[in-house]
């Protein structure tokens, strides 16, 4: 009887799921205590603030700029310096900075709307590719040594790197921001080359990425309220997805806290789409 009831515990939702007693790290802003960093010290408040009451944990807003080393550095030394390890590193930060024109009736045109649009530069690009990209790489790395030191005081655990990428980053068409999508497929190849290496150097981290689907936030939909939620219109996601609704914030959660419980999950790039890519046909 007894012997049952150790068996079936290792199955409760409870600890299947569990991440209490974790330290995680998500940028862009359960239990456990979580940092919280991004650019705009006034948006952390704002989600410390609401998200933080009734939690059995701590959520600590941190400043930082995850495009320049010098703003990582200062990072890593901080949590290190009120943290023994990191569990889970959520790398969240994303910008979006143009949509294009994409459909035209003769070359000319199409010329006009992708080259001549003034917006679109290679300066552009290079913003994108640094914090939807290179931040990854920069945030991995830096904080290599505290996530190993979390599969090294949590026995049976691995520190946990999760990179959000994007269904963007996976379907053959522009979505008319060639810069985005380009930035989310370089994002999925940077989670898998990340993942080899460290395994291949005997390091206990594991690296997965999650690619969301049609989900609100305020890139996607423009702006959020005052309570930090955004709204999708209907046609934007009626006849795009299977599920016929947005994601919601449960099904992100579940996702995240698949990829940081599950310990034989190594390497991947989790689609949560609501059948977005099966539904288009998307696919590469």
């Amino acid at each position: 009887m007894s012997g049952n009831q150790g068996i079936n515990d290792k199955f409760s939702l409870e600890n299947l799921y569990s991440v209490k007693g974790r330290v995680a790290l998500i940028t862009g802003g359960g239990s456990g205590i979580v940092y919280i960093t991004g650019r705009t010290s006034e948006k952390l408040d704002k989600v410390a603030e609401l998200y933080g009451k009734g939690i059995a944990g701590e959520i600590i807003p941190i400043q930082a700029d995850i495009t320049k080393k010098d703003s990582i550095r200062s990072l890593v030394k901080e949590i290190s310096s009120k943290e023994k390890c990191l569990c889970i590193l959520i790398n969240n930060a994303g910008i979006e900075l143009n949509t294009q024109q994409t459909e035209a009736e003769h070359s000319k045109e199409m010329a006009e709307n992708l080259f001549e649009d003034e917006n679109e530069t290679f300066d552009l690009w290079k913003d994108t590719f640094g914090t939807n990209v290179a931040q990854l790489f920069f945030m991995t790395t830096a904080f290599l040594p505290l996530l190993q030191k979390a599969s090294d005081i949590h026995h049976g655990y691995s520190g946990t790197v999760i990179n959000i990428t994007s269904i963007s980053g996976v379907v053959k068409t522009s979505q008319h921001h060639f810069a985005y999508n380009a930035s989310k497929a370089a994002a999925i190849h940077v989670n898998t080359m990340l993942s080899n290496e460290v395994a291949a150097n005997g390091l206990k981290v594991r690296i997965n990425g999650i690619a969301p689907g049609v989900f609100p936030s305020e890139m996607t939909a423009g702006e959020s309220g005052e309570d930090q939620k955004s709204h999708i219109p209907k046609e934007k996601y009626e006849d795009k997805t299977a599920a016929r609704r947005p994601g919601k914030e449960e099904d992100m959660a579940n996702a995240i806290l698949f990829a940081a419980t599950n310990q034989y999950l190594n390497g991947q790039n989790v689609i949560v789409d609501g059948g977005y890519v099966i539904t288009a046909g998307a696919g590469p």
